[in-house]
């Protein structure tokens, strides 16, 4: 990767460029490549701890910022306790996420604001996929033995297919993290592309589980095997684990993908998921965005974030911008 030292890497290998962006076919395995790859975890934090102080989004352009996070939303539910009204709550809510009087005091009523998905088990995807009729909402299944991974690859194989003919036509694939962990790189990138194959044309996202990765060195060559095996998204988190999205993880995620597009031609998108929660927080993850990637990047076919109660907390600053007072989150409910 390109600056501040953060990543280096030994015999770069070219590869032909491709003249138009399309959707991340793959390349071939390279394990000298990834065998190279090393991360500066202090220049990393350093740069991270930065995106808050350097840039101060205020007034409407704040607003603006967060109706794009807004259009950026994967909403989900992925609770024990799930049930169909939940979900067709959490629908009607990606239908319309924030109140028409909110919107219509913006000057943003007929625009037709949504989420950029919605997120849930395979077995409420019919659910789903009936709340959301009318919409082009499309729904995300999460999958392959999510959030852990641990059942046979076969069985994983088998649930990406029976979510793709229910109607998800995004799949949220979790990574063997015990391939990452051992560097079994070659096996990690056989498996992604078992994965990429039976998800056909629905878009894959590859979680990577980071906060159980051990190493931001782990993070981007996890992120780099997931891309040559052809991930359409790369994201961070199942929401699940101790330590979830970070940004000092994003940064290393963003670069890779950064860099595997300009070796390549192919775009990757990027999702972070678990613990952002507020409004102040997604616009740390935007402005990384936009400073790494710049602003092709910053709409919901390239980035997406993986939350619920974000969606609270930004329908609160946005009446708090209309009106000058800030509301009760139970009166911002998720349907």
């Amino acid at each position: 990767m390109k600056t501040e030292s953060m990543a280096t890497t030994k015999n770069k290998k070219k590869v032909d460029i491709i003249t138009e962006p399309q959707r991340n076919e793959g390349i071939p395995f390279d394990l000298d490549f990834i065998n190279d790859l090393r991360i500066n975890k202090s220049a990393v934090e350093r740069r991270a701890a930065s995106l808050g102080k350097r840039r101060s989004v205020k007034k409407e352009w704040q607003a603006a910022w967060f109706l794009r996070a807004i259009t950026c939303i994967d909403l989900t539910t992925l609770a024990g306790d799930d049930t169909p009204s939940n979900v067709i709550r959490l629908c009607a809510k990606a239908k319309q996420p924030v109140r028409q009087d909110i919107l219509d005091a913006l000057g943003m009523g007929k625009e037709g604001i949504t989420t950029g998905a919605v997120c849930v088990y395979h077995n409420l995807i019919d659910t789903a996929k009936e709340a959301l009729k009318g919409s082009n909402i499309p729904i995300a299944a999460v999958s392959t033995g999510f959030p852990a991974g641990q059942i046979p690859l076969e069985e994983k194989i088998k649930q990406i297919k029976l979510s793709v003919a229910a109607g998800a036509k995004e799949i949220d694939i979790v990574v063997s993290r015990a391939q990452v962990l051992t560097g079994d790189w070659k096996g990690l990138y056989k498996e992604v592309k078992l994965y990429r194959e039976a998800c056909g044309d629905a878009h894959m996202k590859t979680i990577l589980a980071t906060g159980e990765l051990s190493t931001l060195t782990n993070v981007a060559k996890a992120s780099y095997v997931s891309m040559m095996a052809g991930s359409d998204f790369i994201k961070t988190s199942t929401g699940k684990e101790p330590v979830n999205a970070t940004l000092p993880v994003s940064l290393v995620m963003i670069r890779a993908l950064r860099d595997y597009h300009e070796r390549t031609g192919f775009k990757v998108g990027f999702k972070p998921a678990g613990g952002i929660r507020t409004a102040k927080q997604a616009l740390n993850w935007l402005i990384l965005i936009k400073e790494e990637l710049g602003n092709e990047w910053l709409n919901n076919h390239w980035f997406r974030f993986g939350a619920s109660s974000l969606l609270t907390d930004i329908e609160r600053q946005l009446e708090h911008f209309v009106t000058g007072r800030y509301s009760a989150a139970y009166r911002h409910p998720m349907g």
